[in-house]
């Protein structure tokens, strides 16, 4: 009994603790190792043992939480995190010689063409996300879209709201292998025994895109409705301050220098989908992991700048970029072995069996559906509080597949559901840092925006979240 109380006291304070720093939009990083740590320290003085396979202890209860954290460091640098180190290298990489911005150039030009102003709409939305593949921050892409696309849109009739709102939702759900989140559960799915050897490519083409991509399309088709709907209601009070934005510059160069570096970007992704598009027509079966596809792009895009710059040695020294790149993803790999950290301390104690007990009632009643739904609703309250919901998605990667089998119901209908609620809700948020950029530059009120937003990203989740529990469930 008295066991059962210090459990319940220590995690709930523990879980207040990290709520209340995401709420007020602070690194919690150091926060989930400290209640981890702290949580393993209760655990060994009731008399558990540390939930952590193979464990050795150091022979110390003192040292043995920061053993944890040494072990969960080995175990995601050998896993997710090398994948997330390079692809944050090839990112930076892609930047350092021009390629994402000619990608977004290429992308965004036809754009200009196109005359009717709602058919407009669900375009950009569409392209935006398609974009996100090359710009995975919604800032940065936010930030690139309103220095290329606001100019053409308005001068096509747009209202500086719909761009807005067009803007805010661009980088939400489309389904990538790139994707941090996505290497996270994929790793996290196969050391479940229906998911053994499960890839991050397996799992976005042959279960994420099932579900997003239809997300996508009918979120544009309820853009293109609202926005209009909006345009109509707001006509009498339509903002007359002119925006005046820093244009870029029109990058120079021949068709074959802009063709090539704009696929330079996506390069990984188009091998990835090539290996996949093989195996799944033919049967052959070529082991591309990501890794080996971006070493592959970056090796390609190494021998494009040597023939653009006539061998320059200066491009061997420009690779660097790709390194320091790594260097910047750090802090995401950190944050996977903080909230795995976390979760060791609440397994610890013993409480995630208690929710596994009481998730195996559900099992048969006709109610799997509970389990996602209370994990979307949480993620919804977090995401609509702090602004962004990739710190909470991270700390629950480890949860989901116990909470999954207590239920009985698949991981996917819990990891799916939760991670693009996560993304989709964002643009929700008035404190999201992508809708107060957008508002500042445009001098719009960030609830404006968010009237603009709520009707096409809501309607998405009830959409994907049905969806997801027709076809996982």
């Amino acid at each position: 009994m008295l066991n059962d109380l210090i459990m319940y006291a220590s995690a709930i304070l523990a879980v207040a603790v990290v709520v209340y720093m995401l709420i007020k939009k602070m690194d919690i990083k150091i926060a989930l190792f400290l209640m981890g740590i702290i949580l393993i320290l209760v655990s060994l003085a009731m008399g558990n043992d540390i939930a952590l396979k193979e464990f050795e202890s150091t022979g110390s209860a003192f040292l043995d939480p920061l053993q944890v954290i040494v072990e969960q460091f080995k175990s995601t640098f050998a896993k997710a995190g090398l994948i997330i180190l390079m692809l944050g290298g090839y990112t930076a990489y892609m930047s350092s010689i021009g390629a994402n911005d000619i990608t977004v150039q290429v992308l965004t030009r036809p754009i200009s063409k196109i005359k009717s102003v709602y058919f407009l709409v669900p375009i950009v939305f569409l392209l935006g996300n398609l974009l996100s593949l090359v710009i995975p921050s919604a800032s940065t892409l936010a930030i690139l879209l309103l220095a290329t696309l606001y100019p053409v849109l308005k001068r096509a009739g747009m209202s500086t709201l719909s761009i807005a709102a067009i803007i805010a939702t661009s980088a939400t759900i489309i389904p990538t292998p790139l994707g941090s989140d996505n290497v996270a559960i994929a790793e996290e799915l196969a050391l479940h025994p229906a998911f053994a050897n499960l890839t991050v490519t397996d799992y976005v083409f042959n279960y994420h895109a099932m579900i997003s991509l239809p997300t996508l399309l009918f979120i544009a088709i309820v853009h293109y409705f609202w926005q209009k709907r909006m345009d109509k209601r707001s006509a009498n009070n339509v903002s007359k301050e002119e925006v005046e934005l820093k244009k870029l510059d029109e990058i120079k160069g021949g068709k074959l220098y802009k063709t090539v570096y704009a696929i330079l970007p996506i390069f990984p992704i188009i091998l990835l989908l090539i290996s996949f598009a093989l195996e799944l027509t033919t049967g052959i079966a070529v082991t591309l992991s990501v890794e080996i596809a971006v070493i592959v792009s970056l090796i390609l895009a190494i021998i494009c700048e040597l023939i653009r710059k006539k061998g320059d040695k200066k491009v061997l020294s420009d690779t660097e970029s790709f390194f320091e790149g790594m260097g910047r993803a750090i802090p995401i790999v950190a944050l996977i072995v903080a909230a795995s950290v976390f979760v060791t301390g609440l397994q610890s104690i013993g409480l995630i069996e208690q929710l596994q007990e009481s998730m195996q009632h559900i099992q048969g009643s006709g109610f799997n559906f509970i389990l996602p739904l209370i994990l979307v609703a949480f993620t919804a309250l977090i995401v609509l509080l702090s602004g962004s919901g990739i710190a909470l998605f991270f700390a629950m990667v480890p949860l989901m597949v116990p909470l999954a089998d207590a239920a009985g119901i698949n991981p996917i209908a819990i990891s799916i559901p939760m991670g693009l609620a996560g993304n989709l809700f964002r643009s929700v948020s008035p404190v999201a840092a992508v809708v107060l950029i957008i508002a500042g530059t445009l001098k719009v009120d960030p609830l404006d925006i968010i009237k603009r937003t709520s009707v096409p990203m809501v309607s998405g989740v009830i959409f994907m979240f049905i969806l997801s529990m027709i076809v996982f469930l």
